[in-house]
């Protein structure tokens, strides 16, 4: 009978040696960047998706590098005091790499960097454990596809395949005459109310789209003087971020 493979054992000595060997090479990209771009940015992302994530790194693949990891290997890169530093006031930035952020070293004016950030978001499906940024209330009566959201004329109506699905995420629906139906209004979500697996569920089924992906510059340093211009303070509510 063959060994079924998740019972592969791995030694954590093989991890520890995997790990060093990653932070080991994000400390050298790090390093060999810095006299390569004349701008870095420290920026965190809200609502962290990867497909969103990989046309940044696109906009910024001819003249600039980005890179995720852990910030400390990251600031440690960078210098984190004045005798430490690898260009005279990177110890500053290296101030900002505290939470989940990433760094974007790049040749174009600075200027030009946070007007690409602030015309690029997309909306996407929130998931569990973000905070819902406005109510949604499906209306009493047959539930059509939109929730609501769209005349009755414009919409159609839930197919009633759909009903005990919906059910088991908590929306007390039942069939009557082969339409899935609300006896009374039924609010999926409250503003500002963290978000559990069946909220999203009941969201992404009536097609709203409440994560906006948006990266946030925090701020940047360039060579040029060895300046830092602080953009924006850490806040606790921005998303998470996928390491590189």
């Amino acid at each position: 009978m063959p060994k079924s493979k998740r019972a592969r054992v791995v030694h954590l000595t093989k991890v520890d040696k995997n790990r060093k060997e990653l932070s080991a090479r994000l400390y050298s990209n790090v390093q060999s960047a810095i006299s390569e771009y004349p701008t870095i940015f420290v920026f965190a992302v809200d609502n962290m998706r990867n497909n969103y994530l990989k046309e940044v790194r696109t906009e910024f693949a001819t003249d600039g590098r980005m890179f995720f990891g852990k910030t400390k290997v990251m600031a440690k890169a960078l210098g984190t005091t004045k005798e430490e530093e690898q260009a005279s006031g990177l110890a500053k930035l290296a101030e900002h790499l505290k939470g989940d952020v990433g760094l974007l070293f790049t040749k174009r004016d600075p200027t030009q960097v946070q007007e690409f950030f602030e015309g690029f978001s997309e909306l996407d499906f929130a998931r569990a454990g973000m905070k819902a940024p406005y109510s949604f209330t499906i209306p009493s009566g047959p539930v059509y596809s939109r929730g609501g959201e769209l005349p009755v004329d414009d919409d159609v109506l839930v197919p009633a395949s759909m009903e005990t699905q919906l059910r088991g995420w908590g929306m007390p629906t039942h069939l009557e005459k082969g339409k899935v139906v609300l006896d009374t209004e039924y609010t999926i979500c409250k503003e500002g109310e963290v978000l559990n697996s069946h909220q999203t569920a009941l969201l992404k089924s009536f097609g709203v789209a409440m994560a906006e992906f948006r990266v946030k510059p925090r701020a940047y340093w360039s060579f040029d003087g060895g300046s830092v211009t602080v953009l924006e303070q850490n806040e606790d509510e921005w998303g998470g971020m996928d390491e590189d």
